[in-house]
């Protein structure tokens, strides 16, 4: 669909007009991640609308790393970061971009307001500075380190530059208005103390700028046309504009904001999900349980799926909540129509097939889709002993089980009718074995005494299959807005997000699955193969059916 036969959402709109109007000549955007942890789901829609953006448009989107707080900051999250990018299937411009790439520029800007007699450096400690900067409703108070002589503030900066002062002790802040009704014009920190080191300059900073100081400045000197934010940095406009119009920049960009994600049923707090890794209530970022773009990777989502769901929920200005059902369906959507099938015992209870010899083999097919004749066919081995999966059998039930029982019979899917005749059990009771017979002449047509099974249930042969371990993902969290109002949010983490099946046995063309490969397991859901497992494990992306929907109606 071109660009004039979609309804344009109110970002492209503007772009539209901005080139129409020759206010811009070019599109660029950029996605600018703080490398303090792994993307989320809520970065996934930043990446596909600032990278989307630049593609509708012709124009090129900056992959930048706002790195200013190297306290936090890891290479592990740059290179994870680069990654999650590259999977969805975007590509930045030129080199990967970093903040501290302009750490030299900002500082003389930073000069260039002292000079100005728009900035200077207060030696009120944090908390003075709290006190100072008075409430939403009462006007703050000016610093007494105001008025202080351009040239010792530039003397201070470059001293606090070069170490000489102790964190917390003084701070570079910009000359706006202590009255001002925006907190964030209230004369805001520019610079402060950090004696850390830098991921990538090293120990050659003791000041690190603030993110609002920076953030306007980078745009500026990449040629931002179009600065796209959440909509929590509204408030922050002004003081991006203040600082656009303050400073000798070589153009100015103008910031948009639109409605950030919020998913049911999940964190999406970097602060929050750091703490779940941290204290080891899930298995690192890209836990398949996390809604990390790493985690969903891992439990196969697609990158199509994640980008069709960002396409569904659209682009706004308003901040709402996305039921997660939505990304669900998104993601069954695609692997329904693109997952070759497959057939999968999760809890496996042997059938032995009395009246079919012992011995004896023969390989039946069946499609690798029901609707794709460009998968090829699947191989099935068939033999005397079976494997069906326990909660298909039954020595007695009623009407609406439509699976084995004694007496009853049940089609083995793409093969032969079947007819159960005993149980097997042990000391304890427990059925550990079923007797059954093959109807004659059943493969690909129903008995010919017309007494036809009352359903299909899914099956490996003993003689030749694959084992593996499965592991059963749920939604992380059993409450819709975990953590909401006074609520912890570890109350309500779901007991059963992860149950692990070992020993679980389906057909030999497993064996050779690819990492990251969508499968459906008939009648258990979507699977892939776990990317950390030395061994065959398979993750469950998600189940057939939405099993959540039920508990909400009830």
């Amino acid at each position: 669909m071109s660009l004039d036969e979609k309804p344009l959402n109110f970002l492209e709109q503007i772009i539209k007009k901005d080139l129409a109007d020759g206010v811009h000549q070019k599109v660029i955007t950029r996605f600018p991640p703080e490398p303090n942890g792994y993307l989320h789901i809520g970065h996934a829609k930043s990446i596909c609308l600032n990278f989307g953006l630049a593609e509708t448009f012709g124009g090129e989107c900056n992959l930048r790393f706002d790195d200013t707080n190297p306290e936090k900051e890891e290479m592990e999250y740059v290179e994870a970061i680069k990654e999650d990018v590259r999977w969805l299937g975007f590509q930045w411009a030129g080199d990967v971009r970093y903040a501290s790439s302009y750490f030299d520029t900002l500082y003389g800007w930073a000069q260039h307001l002292i000079k100005e007699g728009k900035a200077y450096v207060c030696d009120l400690t944090p908390d003075e500075a709290r006190k100072h900067r008075g409430t939403l409703t009462e006007a703050g108070k000016n610093s007494p380190f105001r008025e202080r002589s351009a040239e010792e503030s530039l003397d201070l900066l470059e001293r606090m530059k070069n170490g000489e002062f102790d964190e917390g002790t003084k701070a570079l802040r910009a000359k706006i208005d202590m009255s001002h009704g925006n907190m964030n014009m209230r004369d805001p920190i520019l610079y402060r103390i950090r004696k850390q080191t830098h991921h990538q300059t090293g120990d050659k900073w003791c000041i690190y700028p603030m993110y609002d100081f920076a953030h306007g400045q980078e745009d500026a000197i990449e040629g931002v046309t179009h600065s796209i934010c959440t909509l929590e940095f509204a408030d922050h406009r002004p003081l991006y504009e203040w600082f656009i119009e303050n400073l000798p920049l070589p153009a100015k960009p103008r910031q948009y904001e639109f409605g950030r994600l919020n998913l049911s049923y999940t964190v999406m707090s970097k602060r929050i999900l750091k703490r779940l890794v941290d204290e080891n209530h899930v298995n690192g970022w890209d836990d398949p349980r996390m809604p990390t773009i790493a985690g969903y990777r891992r439990r196969g989502y697609t990158a199509t799926s994640l980008r069709k769901f960002c396409d569904m929920i659209g682009v706004t200005k308003s901040d709402g909540v996305v039921d997660v059902a939505m990304l669900e369906h998104a993601i069954r959507d695609d692997l329904d129509k693109n997952a070759p099938r497959a057939m999968c015992v999760l809890r496996p209870l042997k059938v032995v097939l009395t009246n079919y010899e012992a011995g004896k083999t023969e390989t039946l097919t069946a499609p690798g889709h029901p609707n794709r004749d460009d998968l090829p066919s699947r191989a099935l081995p068939f033999g005397h002993e079976v494997y069906i999966d326990v909660e298909d059998f039954r020595e007695e039930s009623n009407k609406k089980y439509k699976r084995l029982v004694i007496g009853k019979r049940v089609r083995l899917r793409n093969a032969y009718v079947i007819e159960a005749d005993k149980a097997i059990k042990n000391d304890a009771g427990d059925i550990i074995e079923v007797h059954a017979r093959i109807i004659e002449n059943t493969l690909g047509q129903n008995p010919e005494d017309g007494i036809k099974p009352k359903g299909v249930i899914q099956w490996v042969a003993v003689h030749d299959h694959t084992e593996f371990t499965v592991n059963l993902y749920d939604r992380l969290f059993t409450d819709a807005a975990p953590g909401a109002g006074n609520k912890d949010f570890l109350d309500s983490l779901n007991p059963d997000s992860l149950t692990v099946l070992d020993n679980c046995k389906g057909e030999k063309g497993l064996l050779d699955a690819r990492v990251g490969k969508g499968y459906q397991f008939e009648r258990e859901g979507y699977f892939c193969r776990d990317s950390k497992s030395e061994s065959l494990v398979f993750n469950r992306t998600i189940s057939l059916r939405d099993s959540w929907a039920k508990i909400a109606d009830k």
